[in-house]
């Protein structure tokens, strides 16, 4: 290589330097300082490290074009999600086995058996709502990777386990499957079901609430209004990291209309500060929490009451439970029913109880072991 081309390719290179550092500079335009965010103890660059980080152009180009090469060749996305037929997208817990399942379901198992116990000490009923998976309603939709055989008979035995506790838990899969003639009860780009689809659950759930007589008290009206219909793009595309390089080829955003619900009758200011026990209480995961769904609304209306929304997003559906145990809202107010909304995936999944007093979670799971020692006791007792 000759002295001029050195220099040619040395100025280029540092060009190149130049440019593309200028350019990652950009990173740091959306940056904001806090007033917690101090020069002396490190925090203010730690945030700004971790900002740049994130907006680093380079890096999302790389992530772009790796999530690409991903989605193109091989048909996959990112650790969370499983790619399905026609743009249809299945959340990973749905499909893989869970590490330790059966003793994390058999420890699961004896917390619902505890946590029925305390409610019924209270003098609360317990509605067991578990939600049937998104790749057991939608089959036609799955491609070539099918659910681990954990997942094949989970619901059908989540609901025979909760039979032989003697937990009353209506069936939602037949009244969802046969509602997909009707419109969709899952979104199709996300993990979650669509407000009919919550819709549907919750008259079921109300409808054997009503059988049972588990509900006393006036009636109230609630009246459930359509919102304007926009695009919704679902939590299962951030596992497909293609924006902003390559966002054509995302599978196009769901249809959602939201719906809000409110009651008929406005009871007023004296209403607003009185003491009034609500009857119901909710309590799950984000199928309930998040108000996209209006499944809080849809359980109002379809039980003719006011419900207390316990339900937490992100943290599955016992622990929100046993928080709720623990509350002031339950030890001094009791319910007269409890909904507790729980997907049948998240009973093979171990919970961190380390928030919780051992010997309190200890207590509840004893309440299992000595109902069982005592039907055993029984059983002797007959032969």
């Amino acid at each position: 290589m000759t002295r001029s081309l050195r220099i040619l390719y040395s100025l280029l290179f540092l060009a190149l330097l130049t440019a593309l550092g200028l350019w990652s500079l950009g990173g740091l335009a959306g940056f904001q300082r806090t007033a917690q965010m101090s020069l002396l103890d490190g925090k203010l660059a730690k945030a700004a490290e971790t900002h740049y980080d994130e907006q680093f152009p380079l890096k999302r180009i790389g992530t772009n074009l790796w999530a690409a090469l991903d989605f193109k060749l091989f048909n996959e996305g990112r650790p969370g999600v499983v790619l399905g037929r026609d743009q249809w997208l299945f959340s990973d817990e749905e499909f893989k086995p869970a590490a330790d399942g059966e003793l994390s379901r058999n420890e699961n198992l004896a917390l619902l058996r505890g946590v029925r116990d305390t409610l019924r000490q209270h003098g609360v009923e317990l509605v067991l709502a578990i939600i049937p998976a998104k790749a057991r309603v939608y089959p036609e939709y799955l491609g070539e990777k099918t659910p681990a055989s954990v997942h094949h008979d989970l619901y059908n035995a989540f609901h025979a386990q909760a039979r032989q506790a003697n937990i009353f838990a209506p069936d939602l899969f037949g009244p969802l499957e046969a509602a997909k003639a009707r419109g969709q009860v899952f979104l199709r780009t996300d993990s979650h079901w669509t407000p009919m689809g919550a819709e549907v659950a919750a008259q079921q759930l109300a409808e054997a609430v009503a059988r049972q007589t588990l509900l006393n008290g006036q009636p109230q009206t609630f009246i459930t209004e359509n919102q304007e219909q926009t695009p919704y793009k679902g939590d299962l595309t951030n596992f497909l990291p293609l924006d902003p390089l390559f966002t054509e080829l995302l599978p196009k955003p769901d249809q959602l209309q939201k719906r809000s619900t409110r009651a008929a009758e406005d009871g007023g200011d004296d209403a607003l500060f009185a003491d009034k026990q609500i009857p119901v209480a909710l309590v799950g995961t984000s199928y309930s929490a998040n108000p996209n769904w209006n499944f809080l609304g849809a359980l109002q209306q379809a039980l003719r009451s006011d419900v207390a929304n316990y339900a937490e997003d992100g943290h599955g559906p016992i622990l929100p439970m046993l928080k709720y145990l623990q509350s002031d809202e339950f030890k001094n107010s009791p319910p007269q029913l409890v909904v507790w909304e729980f997907p049948e995936r998240y009973l093979p999944i171990k919970n961190d109880l380390s928030g919780f007093d051992p010997q309190w979670i200890a207590q509840l799971k004893k309440t299992r072991n000595a109902n069982q020692e005592l039907a055993l006791t029984s059983n002797r007792t007959e032969h």
